[in-house]
Order: structure tokens, then C-alpha cells, then sequence
């Protein structure tokens, strides 16, 4: 199963309700997506951090997610206003306790898009 780990952190704490609220907005429509298995928000609201960890029945699932018009309208409205670290893995089986223990590790260690340059973090 996919698993991701997204890890934004804004320049500006005032863009923290707007992408909040696009948070909640893409939780509204996580029932409707094929192949979603689990999906959590979190912020860290004194860091300017907000961040999502996904998990899927497959990469089609994923593949598909990041190129719904909902997530990809948020992406391009944001992305420019800080930076992302991005981070995939394979998990053998569901198990939400390992999922949250790797995906608390994983952002560090992947890569970090600061409006269209991507470097390794």
C-alpha cells in the first residue's frame, strides 16, 4: 500500500487559515476518491508547518489523487507561498501505528519543492 507524507511550512503564518481550510476541503471529498484508505491532517501552527499523511490500495490511487482538480487548484493557489518535503513508501500491510511512526521520520528525508525548484532535503 502507498503510503504519503506531506510537510509544508509557510512563509507567512497569515496563510495558515487559508490552507487549513484546504485541508479540510480535500478531507470533505477523501470518501469519494477510489482506492483511499486513510487520510490525516496535522498542524504545527508555531513552526508554520501543516501536513497530510495518505495511504492507498495502489499507485494508480495516488496517482490519481495528486492530479485531482481540487488538490491540484490548492497546490498551484500555495505552493509559491512556501515550502513542501514529500515523501513515499511502500507499506506491507495497513497498520495505522507503523504508518505514523515512519511518516513522523520520512519528510526529513524526502524531497522539499520550494515553488518549482525541487532539491533534495
Amino acid at each position: 500500500m502507498p503510503v504519503s507524507v506531506t510537510d509544508f511550512t509557510v512563509r507567512s503564518p497569515i496563510d495558515l487559515p487559508g490552507i487549513a481550510r484546504a485541508g479540510y476541503r480535500l478531507r470533505r471529498g477523501w470518501p469519494d476518491l477510489e482506492g483511499a484508505v486513510g487520510m490525516w491532517l496535522w498542524t504545527s501552527p508555531l513552526e508554520r508547518r501543516v501536513g497530510s499523511v495518505s495511504v492507498w490500495t495502489g499507485e494508480t490511487a495516488l496517482r490519481g489523487f495528486v492530479m485531482w482538480p481540487v488538490h491540484v487548484e490548492i497546490m498551484r493557489r500555495y505552493r509559491r507561498r512556501g515550502s513542501i518535503r514529500a515523501a513515499t513508501w511502500t507499506a506491507e500491510r495497513y497498520d495505522r501505528g507503523e504508518v505514523w511512526r515512519v511518516a513522523r521520520r520520512r519528510p526529513a528525508a524526502g524531497t522539499r519543492s520550494t515553488g518549482d525548484r525541487i532539491s533534495r532535503g
